[in-house]
């Protein structure tokens, strides 16, 4: 069904292969590191899912670590990031107050319902002058003014996104997070094609922001189905990072 969460344990299997792989994790370190403060000497990356970027998340002086709470994504971060990973609700970390200097969220916010809980967590572990990176807007980078974006938009459009930059900004501000300047990045290798999009809309890839019948998504898939160049990607999306310092 399109209104199917995701399950992670079992996306963990095919994760990097689906997702753009080391491209679009490279692209996606390489902005995170460019917004964390030199002085900075650990970070901790939320939903840090397979560890993919949070290997590629390397400076001299910094100490990365990854936190996720589906087992089987954890299993394969560990090997890329071992000894420094632990299965953890975002809301509810395992850290003392202002325990560390740096929180990324890359492709977390948009996933679920509770953002601001995840806001005041990072805001909690973070150091005065420490920073939390986040991925924003993500639906939005989506829409690359393609045919198959000008089939999806009305249901895009439709619905307050849990990680638009606006919300997102008064979540970090209510918890001592003031606004700071932020950076894009490419989503290499994520271009749509009209194809694969009917395969994600039926296996539930939209859930944060489709949640259309069956009736209503097999309508779509049959508008996708009739575009031209089936196979074709379209540009890949081009996705916003916020950051937010803590205040102190």
């Amino acid at each position: 069904m399109a209104n199917t969460v995701l399950d992670y344990e079992a996306e963990a299997a095919h994760y990097d292969r689906t997702r753009g792989g080391v491209p679009r994790a490279r692209a996606a370190a390489d902005a995170v590191l460019s917004l964390v403060p030199p002085g900075a000497r650990t970070l901790l990356d939320l939903a840090c899912g397979t560890g993919l970027v949070t290997e590629r998340l390397v400076r001299p002086g910094l100490g990365v670590y990854g936190a996720d709470a589906a087992h089987a994504m954890l299993r394969a971060a560990a090997e890329r990031v071992p000894g420094r990973t632990v299965r953890a609700d975002a809301r509810r970390l395992p850290l003392p107050d202002a325990a560390v200097d740096a929180v990324s969220a890359v492709w977390l916010l948009h996933l679920v319902p509770f953002a601001p809980e995840i806001v005041a967590e990072a805001a909690r572990v973070l150091r005065p002058g420490g920073v939390l990176i986040a991925t924003v807007d993500k639906d939005a980078a989506h829409d690359v003014g393609s045919d198959i974006d000008a089939i999806l938009r009305p249901y895009r459009s439709a619905r307050r996104p849990s990680d638009g930059a606006g919300p997102v900004t008064a979540y970090a501000a209510a918890h001592g997070l003031d606004p700071a300047p932020g950076t894009h990045f490419a989503g290499h290798g994520q271009g749509a094609t009209p194809r694969d999009t009917v395969r994600k809309l039926r296996a539930g890839y939209y859930a944060s922001w489709f949640h259309g019948e069956q009736a209503e998504t097999e309508a779509l898939a049959a508008a996708l189905t009739a575009l031209p160049d089936q196979d074709r990607p379209r540009p890949d999306p081009r996705y916003r990072l916020a950051a937010f310092v803590r205040r102190g």
